[in-house]
């Protein structure tokens, strides 16, 4: 079955959907996706590499899991089933969303563009991750304040969505397992929390 995402207008409602094979290329329609942040017991991040095969970004070091809810799907089960499909990995605490309303556009060297409005969540797992070859070459657990600072300094080149999005996690404070959950009222329209 083809995937579909839910695309949106500026303030973040649903104005129609498409095809996730079509939607990414010069003129990028702004569309729904998430970021999700995976962390062990001892508060190491899941950093994963790109399939270098993907349209956007192939082999860039990024945060854990991305994905596009489809139409109608809570954004907490596009985390499920993106964590179980591309990670192999359930999550063994709440998905927690911490950053409701970022949004970013990022333009690749052959012009292809990502237009998002991406709320970012976070969660524990435990066990090792099973990544499906197709959408990850390669994983490793890294110390969130290691990785936070070697991307705020530019020590560690990682894709522009989480470039932008590890300072403002940074300053949700030194503890990513006890960053406060935002509201989900806070989410855009389009996003369907439970």
């Amino acid at each position: 079955m083809e995937e579909s995402v839910v695309l949106l207008d500026d303030q973040g409602r649903d104005i129609g959907t498409m095809s996730k094979r079509l939607v990414h290329h010069r003129d990028t329609p702004l569309h729904l996706a998430f970021s999700c942040y995976v962390f062990d017991a001892e508060r190491n991040l899941l950093v994963t590499r790109r399939a270098g095969h993907k349209t956007t970004w192939p082999g860039v070091w990024t945060n854990s899991c991305c994905g596009h809810p489809a139409p109608s799907e809570p954004i907490t089960e596009s985390v499920r089933r993106r964590l179980r499909d591309e990670l192999g990995l359930s999550p063994a605490a709440e998905i927690t969303l911490v950053l409701p309303r970022f949004r970013y556009r990022a333009v690749m060297p052959d012009g292809t563009v990502e237009n998002e409005l991406c709320p970012v969540l976070a969660t524990v797992v435990d066990g090792t991750p099973v990544p499906d070859p197709d959408e990850v070459g390669e994983w490793a657990w890294v110390p969130w304040p290691k990785f936070a600072a070697d991307v705020q300094d530019g020590t560690r080149d990682v894709s522009p969505w989480c470039r932008q999005q590890v300072p403002q996690l940074a300053a949700l404070g030194p503890d990513p397992l006890a960053w406060p959950a935002a509201p989900s009222w806070e989410l855009p329209p389009a996003a369907v929390w439970e």
